[in-house]
């Protein structure tokens, strides 16, 4: 009972976290791009955001002595050049804005689904705020990027 326990609490780290780093790494991608001021400070809020999340996610991750692995370097590959092809013929606020927005609703279905295949026994409340701040976090970037549309 107890291994099942401790995998749990790892798969729910786990999707934080590379969550996060995909976040950080489209952000880093896109940043570059971003011309319009209100988006970019906006944007560079978000970053601060998920290095915040990521950083709380590592720390209960090392404190339960879980591992957490870095996302896949292909897929950041793959990412970097779909926002290269994406911003080469439009970087206007209305399509960095929605290009963000895709990737928030990504994420936020991402968060969503791993809260709703947690156990009702699923005991470990630190892991259980953690991911439900980080979905608060993402609808609250959903409704700001919204008005950049």
């Amino acid at each position: 009972m107890e291994e099942t326990k401790i995998k749990q609490s790892e798969e729910v780290l786990a999707e934080i976290y590379r969550n996060c780093q995909l976040a950080l790494q489209s952000i880093s991608n896109i940043l570059p791009e971003v011309e319009d001021e209100k988006l970019r400070a906006e944007i560079k809020l978000q970053h601060e955001e998920y290095e915040k999340i990521g950083g709380k996610t590592a720390a209960l991750a090392k404190d339960k002595g879980i591992e957490l692995k870095e996302p896949n370097p292909v897929k950041k590959v793959m990412m970097w050049g779909s926002i290269k092809m994406n911003t080469l013929t439009d970087n206007t606020r209305p399509h960095i804005a929605e290009m963000m927005l895709q990737g928030t609703l990504m994420g936020i279905t991402a968060l969503r689904k791993t809260e709703s295949e947690l156990p009702s026994e699923f005991a470990d409340e630190e892991i259980k705020n953690l991911l439900h701040d980080y979905i608060e976090v993402e609808e609250r970037f959903e409704k700001r990027l919204k008005t950049y549309l």
